[in-house]
């Protein structure tokens, strides 16, 4: 298996990876709106044999503290093609995007999930307490990717995510 960064000829199956794994097109016309917006931080998608098995996407957020505005991360959507689930690739996605997020100098990443899932790449709903966000609960966790990162703040997502219901 092969993960690297989308080039612009993935962009099609990385609509239908998204769409077959959410049953609609919100989490596709998301990643859509973060790329045209210039809000998509990283964008990798799984390859084997020559065929897209799977992608995840990490967006730009930021963190309001202190009258500071922090870069931080949000990862958000992952997607695997059911033919492929159950083989590690979700897993293979996640952390190579955290280590290239890492390589870049970032700090901090945010997820909305399961907590049991998530919870297995270090991100907790304990790490996330001290910001506040529309998310906020138990399934708002944050995962530290440096030392130093903030622990604390207001968090303010992409605008794409204001959009996310409304179409």
């Amino acid at each position: 298996m092969n993960i690297r960064p989308e080039t612009a000829s993935d962009r099609v199956v990385i609509q239908r990876i998204l769409r077959d794994a959410f049953g609609a097109p919100a989490e596709a016309d998301l990643v859509d709106r973060l790329r045209d917006d210039g809000d998509l931080q990283l964008s990798l998608v799984a390859e084997q044999d020559g065929v897209l098995v799977g992608h995840v996407a990490f967006s730009r957020l930021w963190i309001l503290h202190d009258g500071q505005r922090i870069a931080g991360a949000s990862l958000a959507p992952i997607a695997v093609d059911a033919a492929y689930r159950c083989k590690g690739i979700a897993q293979a996605l996640i952390e190579d995007g955290h280590q290239r997020l890492q390589s870049r100098g970032e700090t901090i990443a945010f997820v909305l999930g399961d907590p049991a899932y998530y919870g297995r790449f270090g991100y907790s709903a304990a790490s996330a307490a001290g910001f506040a966000c529309d998310y906020a609960g138990p399934y708002f966790q944050a995962l530290a990717l440096a030392s130093g990162a903030p622990d604390r703040g207001r968090i303010a997502y992409a605008a794409a995510f204001e959009r996310l219901g409304a179409a």
